[in-house]
């Protein structure tokens, strides 16, 4: 019955226990996810899980923090592989001025490259940003994405910031982050989005929601930010639930 919108099955972290996550999973209503690869090593990983498991997805693109090694042949390789079937998206890709691996130049011109294959290719986008949201959004504008829309993962910023980047067509994904105490701003952003450009996720193995804060986080966590949401909207559960689920569906084009 959820979507998980972002995740990352693939990472090392579940390398000896991804049959028993996914079965956890679903045992917590999370039925579907989307497995995000962001560098050689994890795309591959990405696709194969999609090969093995019904309800997983793979989002696929080079991430911001390996915008340095970014080349011609990883793009012909990256292209190649987002025609396969169930890739639903590009990303995550965006910008992250928290790690400054690369230049903000050198992470912008890789941005900008992978922007423009998704709108060659009508595929959405899945965004990265970290301390980085002003240029991030200047970026996303200037490109005009509002033809293949996309996400905002683990959505971070205030109502305000929402709002702008909701006026550009994106959607906005919310992960454990939704229910830390101190999360106010995220709250507030949670409260305001439109229900059809609302989605969550769990950014597994990172961010788990309360109650599991600073332990491994995991795909059926996503039942805990569905459950914050609910909270916070006054909202039943089961329609959280189905409208972020089918609002993946129709982004992802699944059918």
């Amino acid at each position: 019955m959820i979507f998980d919108s972002h995740t990352h099955l693939n990472a090392e972290q579940f390398n000896d226990d991804i049959p028993e996550t996914v079965a956890r999973a679903k045992e917590l209503g999370v039925t579907e996810m989307a497995v995000v690869g962001f560098d050689t090593e994890t795309i591959t990983k990405s696709l194969q899980l999609n090969q093995t498991y019904e309800g997983i997805y793979s989002i696929i693109g080079w991430h911001p923090t390996e915008a340095g090694s970014y080349t011609k042949e990883i793009e012909t390789d990256l292209i190649e592989k987002l025609t396969l079937p169930k890739v639903v998206a590009l990303g995550e890709i965006g910008l992250d001025y928290y790690w400054m691996e690369d230049s903000k130049e050198v992470q912008a011109k890789v941005f900008q490259r992978q922007i423009a294959i998704a709108k060659e290719m009508n595929l959405p986008i899945s965004i990265h940003t970290r301390d980085a949201i002003e240029d991030t959004y200047k970026i996303l504008k200037e490109a005009d994405i509002r033809e293949i829309g996309g996400i905002m993962h683990s959505f971070s910023g205030s109502d305000e910031w929402a709002k702008r980047f909701l006026d550009l067509g994106m959607h906005i994904s919310f992960s454990g982050v939704v229910s830390f105490k101190k999360a106010t701003d995220v709250q507030a952003a949670a409260k305001i989005v439109p229900l059809d450009k609302l989605l969550v996720e769990t950014d597994a193995p990172y961010l788990a929601p309360v109650p599991y804060r600073g332990k491994r986080n995991e795909p059926g966590y996503t039942r805990y930010v569905v459950e914050k949401i609910v909270e916070l909207r006054n909202l039943p559960w089961e329609e959280v639930a189905e409208i972020t689920r089918n609002n993946a569906h129709q982004l992802f084009r699944i059918d």
